[in-house]
């Protein structure tokens, strides 16, 4: 991929890590994750329950005091429950989701949740309208995920030979495209990429953006775009 102007410097050399060292058995710690984000702990039964009592005291806008003293329970006894520091009994816990006007179902829901994964085959994804439709671009969505706190769309975009550039996409979150055949002049902000098979670009996406020439049709990159998910204000 070649930048045909840019104010991008040596930067990605500037990530290569200063030492390497080679794995052995003792680093199996360092494996537990393929990006540099913390691993997961998965939480107690009593660190979960104390998250979501906490979590729905705060939509109630209660404080401790309050849900403590409309539950029959000390402040002390509540702030234990909420840091997961004690198993509580089914009376006591019954006692605080009938102050907090929820099942005591719910409070157990998060732990028995199963995290979400989605698998399409290949040539199964579903084609779908989104505003580059006008303009000829084909986006088939290759899968999506109902849960957790970040929207995720991954797409297979095609441009058929009567395609048309259009390079003023604007929306939040930040994006991915990965091609795959063709080739593109893509905008992003004031930058112009000259984009062949195997160039990646990432970027964020409230500057405008999208493929600006069309120089090699019919043309296919992978997109995935990632933004926050809406919180459910029902």
């Amino acid at each position: 991929m070649t930048a045909l102007r840019s104010g991008y410097t040596n930067g990605v050399e500037a990530l290569v890590v200063s030492r390497s060292r080679s794995v052995t058995s003792d680093d199996t710690g360092d494996l537990l994750t393929g990006s540099s984000a913390e691993p997961v702990r998965e939480l107690t039964l009593e660190e979960s329950l104390g998250a979501q009592i906490r979590l729905r005291r705060r939509k109630a806008e209660l404080t401790g005091a309050d849900l403590a003293s409309a539950a029959g329970i000390s402040l002390g006894m509540l702030s234990k429950i909420e840091n997961g520091q004690i198993s509580a009994s089914l009376t006591t816990l019954q006692s605080v989701s009938r102050a907090l006007s929820v099942p005591l179902s719910q409070l157990f829901a998060t732990f028995e949740e199963q995290r979400d994964c989605s698998f399409v085959k290949g040539g199964h994804g579903v084609v779908i309208e989104r505003r580059g439709t006008k303009a000829g671009h084909e986006y088939e969505l290759l899968g999506h995920l109902l849960g957790g706190p970040t929207v995720v769309e991954p797409y297979m975009i095609t441009l058929h030979e009567e395609a048309r550039p259009y390079s003023n996409f604007r929306h939040e979150g930040v994006e991915l495209i990965h091609m795959l055949s063709g080739r593109v002049i893509y905008r992003h902000g004031e930058e112009r990429y000259d984009m062949e098979p195997g160039d990646t670009l990432l970027f964020d996406c409230q500057a405008p953006h999208g493929p600006e020439e069309l120089i090699e049709k019919p043309m296919r990159y992978l997109s995935i775009i990632i933004y926050p998910r809406k919180s459910d204000t029902a």
